[in-house]
């Protein structure tokens, strides 16, 4: 049986004091308990920047790779080896802005992948510069007089394809544990995109600021999260009102399935012609 010690604190946490990343960290840990994955059984890939840093706070096997390029190597991994769990941890900037042609791709085949995204709408790493998914009129240090229209991630993922799509926000770490429960058990492609307040750097959209503003869809028993319909227009509110919780669910083909190399067995456990990989290789060079 999992508990949270199996998932306790793997080294010092360099976040600062307050940061939404905590809340996040916590519902994930109690999400694997919940779900009584073993760490050996967890592989988390992350790229560069605050929210990839998650991985080393908690136990489980790691990937790191460069900015804007964890669902490449998410995708390497989960196909080899399709019967380990991959979680693929990142902020705005990485998913929505220097990623955002990985993540249209992944969302498109339906990759069985869990992407969870720190959405704190500012570069926290590189000291408070605009992100994708900053609010009009955000003063930054890159943007003097206000950033301009940000991007909607969420009507984003419906128009492509996505199978899973969620929100959750890092003040509520026992809905938000129950969303990434959700999102690691469905077969494809499940976005989650968290509200995560940067304290440091982002001083408008605060804990406060979202508490007088989100609601949860769970709430609303009429709310079909089947419809791509009624998704999209809960996917475009934003300001006064935020609904977090499952936003859209569908059932269709992962990619593994549409691969015939794939079908019978992960390819770690395929056997190997030596002889064939070497004419392969003289094909290729």
């Amino acid at each position: 049986m999992v508990t949270l010690q199996d998932y306790a604190q793997a080294s010092p946490i360099a976040w600062c004091p307050g940061c939404g990343n905590f809340g996040i960290l916590q519902a994930f840990r109690k999400a694997m308990v919940a779900l009584n994955i073993e760490p050996h059984r967890l592989l988390m890939v992350s790229g560069i920047g605050q929210a990839p840093k998650l991985p080393h706070y908690t136990r489980g096997n790691v990937l790191n790779g460069l900015h804007g390029r964890a669902i490449p190597e998410a995708t390497g991994a989960k196909l080899a080896n399709h019967e380990l769990h991959v979680v693929v941890i990142d902020g705005d900037g990485g998913a929505y802005g220097e990623g955002l042609n990985h993540t249209l791709a992944a969302m498109r085949r339906n990759v069985c992948l869990t992407y969870m995204v720190h959405n704190n709408q500012v570069y926290g790493l590189t000291k408070g510069q605009a992100s994708p998914t900053s609010d009009a009129g955000f003063v930054t240090k890159t943007t003097p007089l206000g950033a301009i229209q940000p991007l909607n991630p969420m009507t984003l993922a419906l128009a492509s394809e996505v199978s899973f799509l969620a929100r959750g926000f890092a003040g509520d770490v026992e809905h938000l544990s129950k969303i990434l429960q959700m999102a690691i058990t469905h077969r494809g492609f499940a976005l989650v995109d968290i509200l995560q307040p940067c304290v440091s750097f982002n001083h408008k959209n605060t804990f406060a600021w979202y508490k007088e503003r989100v609601y949860k869809l769970d709430d609303d028993k009429s709310y079909d999260p089947a419809s791509k319909a009624a998704a999209f227009a809960k996917a475009m509110e934003w300001g006064d009102r935020i609904p977090i919780g499952l936003i859209y669910r569908q059932e269709r083909p992962v990619y593994e399935e549409t691969v015939p190399a794939l079908k019978k067995l992960p390819l770690v456990k395929q056997k190997i012609n030596p002889l064939q990989f070497e004419s392969l290789l003289d094909e290729f060079m």
